[in-house]
């Protein structure tokens, strides 16, 4: 790419904000030149806004810490700085709903990392190796918005990033029933164990919304558009519990599957190892070069080994055994603030570049 495209981040002070700070201060195809929050950071430099906040293991990046913050709500001036931006922000949804639309109404596409719009018909909710047909409801989200180039796409929830792969990838035995157990880690929640000590040695079986998310968003993603829409898949059946436990990076999954057509245990493996997508096949700056990690051990994937694999954009996939009452069983583990959330945020804004729908505002 000659000129770097511009881009903004919406929510910029918060967890999953600093993230994208830290993942596009050095990328290749973009060069942050907005950071926006909440009215009482407006005109602080970043640095003072985030303040003791800073939440990630790598220091806050040089060359944004004396950028000036702006209100979050001034959305046209936001919007005059920017190609695109990215979404972050900790609104109610209802919020998140009309600030997400009121940017793409200025002509400026909005990647959102919020669940607001993961539900809206025409708003496409992409893992990109997954379903980039997804976002073909573009053209029809435009229309309704009566906008050029201003459109919102989203990725899924956190929790399904270490078992939906896993299921796209054996589509073609159509699998009809599953169970999963996922054991989130306490960034999921925006925490850190110095803002959250009564974690260190707990599990709370208990996350609000999650099950419900873990259930229905992989039928979205495995779907298809149809009359400017995205109809969901049927099938499989899922039911699921998540758990928090005192781990600080990674979701892990168990997972229980049961088949209309069964496999042996080596089509399964074989689909997993050759899984890959849009972002493998052009070669996306963000995207691991094996999307879909199979172990053979049979302690992996462990967080503290795996869940850094392909800077921590890959999906590791272990113990994939026959079960005794389902067909298979396996464990799933993903980063969940990497490719759970603004890293798969960004991946989805390169492949939406790579297909034309983000460009340079004239």
């Amino acid at each position: 790419m000659e000129k770097k495209l511009k881009v903004g981040i919406l929510g910029a002070t918060g967890m999953v904000g600093q993230r994208f700070v830290t993942l596009l201060a050095e990328h290749p195809w973009f060069e942050i030149t907005a950071l926006a929050a909440s009215p009482r950071s407006e005109g602080k430099t970043y640095e003072e806004a985030v303040g003791g906040r800073w939440k990630m293991e790598e220091p806050m990046p040089k060359k944004v810490r004396g950028m000036k913050i702006l209100n979050v709500n001034d959305v046209e001036k936001v919007s005059s700085l920017v190609d695109f931006v990215f979404s972050a922000v900790d609104m109610t949804k209802e919020e998140i709903r009309r600030i997400e639309e009121q940017y793409a109404k200025t002509e400026t596409p909005v990647v959102s990392n919020n669940s607001a719009h993961r539900w809206t018909p025409d708003v496409p909710m992409v893992v990109p190796e997954i379903n980039a047909d997804h976002f073909a409801v573009i053209e029809d989200q435009k229309k309704r918005l009566g906008t050029k180039r201003g459109f919102i796409a989203v990725k899924p929830n956190c929790s399904i990033q270490g078992y939906a792969p896993a299921l796209a990838a054996w589509r073609e035995f159509e699998p009809a029933e599953v169970v999963v157990t996922t054991y989130q880690a306490i960034s999921g929640a925006g925490k850190t164990f110095r803002d959250w000590p009564e974690m260190e040695g707990n599990v709370i079986p208990y996350i609000g919304g999650e099950e419900e998310k873990s259930e229905r968003e992989p039928l979205r993603i495995l779907g298809h558009v149809e009359n400017g829409e995205i109809v969901c898949a049927s099938e499989p059946k899922i039911t699921c519990q998540c758990v928090r436990i005192p781990v600080l990076n990674g979701h892990t999954a168990a997972v229980f599957v049961r088949f209309k057509k069964k496999p042996t245990i080596e089509e399964l493996k074989e689909s997993l190892i050759s899984f890959k997508g849009l972002p493998q096949e052009r070669e996306l700056p963000s995207a691991p070069k094996q999307f879909i990690h199979l172990l053979e051990e049979d302690d992996r994937p462990q967080v503290r080994l795996d869940v850094d694999t392909e800077n921590g954009m890959a999906v590791s996939i272990g113990r994939l055994r026959e079960d005794t009452i389902y067909d298979y069983k396996f464990i799933g583990l993903a980063h969940n603030t990497l490719r759970g959330a603004a890293g798969g945020a960004v991946l989805c804004a390169e492949s939406l570049v790579s297909l034309g729908y983000i460009t340079a505002k004239a």
